[in-house]
């Protein structure tokens, strides 16, 4: 085997033996691919370090396409230390880790890792955890194949007098299809189709109401929970972590 060097984000940790651990990395020339770092828990080993969720970096390996590469060594790139000791921030970023590692099962698409690299470091920087999380969460429903009508009504195909969004029905509902769907408020219905075409990398400020928040966030959870059977234990993590707090 010879030795290559790719670049890639650790997703998942497990341990593995008494001293090792394997690693599902995302990466840009094999997509998700499972290497063993002989050793990493032991203090004194060079890969102590970086044999963990959330580095982000070149990881020399030799490469198996199938079975486990090994791992050599990592060139860290970014370890987003600010997240790592922020109880909201890590546990967003957790979530983003579960669902990216469920969504890469899903689809062979080389664009998630860039997606989910940007929105990570818009974190790390300070941005809003939770309006970040929902952005990708949205974007990675085009990779499922499932995407939320938010250019024109679910039912008619209008894109006229939309009045509320709707997980039941798909998106958008316009006046004339309305039906006593629950109702959000109209910056919600343009915030969400700006979430959707945002560039990420491109986002310098993310001022949203707590209002907006709770009515994009509840959508997509519920949208998530209906059209893609997905489940990430993060989120049931994030939950009882703001129901703690709003106690």
């Amino acid at each position: 085997m010879k030795i290559e060097d790719i670049e890639g984000l650790v997703l998942t940790e497990t341990n593995y033996s008494e001293s090792s651990k394997i690693l599902n990395v995302l990466t840009k020339e094999h997509g998700l691919i499972g290497v063993i770092s002989k050793g990493c828990r032991n203090m004194k080993s060079k890969l102590h370090g970086v044999s963990r969720k959330l580095i982000y970096g070149t990881f020399h390996i030799y490469y198996k396409e199938k079975g486990l590469s090994t791992l050599i060594g990592v060139d860290v790139i970014n370890s987003f230390p600010k997240t790592t000791i922020d109880l909201e921030k890590v546990s967003y970023a957790s979530l983003i880790l579960d669902l990216t590692n469920q969504v890469v099962k899903q689809t062979d698409s080389d664009e998630i890792l860039e997606l989910v690299k940007d929105t990570l470091v818009k974190i790390e920087e300070g941005l809003n955890p939770i309006a970040l999380t929902n952005i990708l969460e949205l974007k990675l429903l085009d990779y499922l194949g499932v995407a939320p009508s938010i250019d024109c009504c679910s039912h008619c195909g209008s894109d006229k007098d939309i009045v509320t969004l709707s997980s039941d029905s798909g998106g958008y509902i316009c006046r004339d299809c309305y039906n006593n769907e629950p109702l959000v408020s109209d910056k919600t219905i343009k915030m969400i189709r700006m979430y959707y075409y945002v560039d990420i990398k491109n986002i310098t400020k993310l001022d949203v109401s707590d209002e907006v928040t709770n009515e994009i966030n509840q959508f997509l959870d519920d949208y998530y929970d209906r059209y893609t059977g997905l489940y990430m234990k993060s989120k049931n993590f994030i939950k009882k972590i703001n129901q703690i707090n709003n106690n």
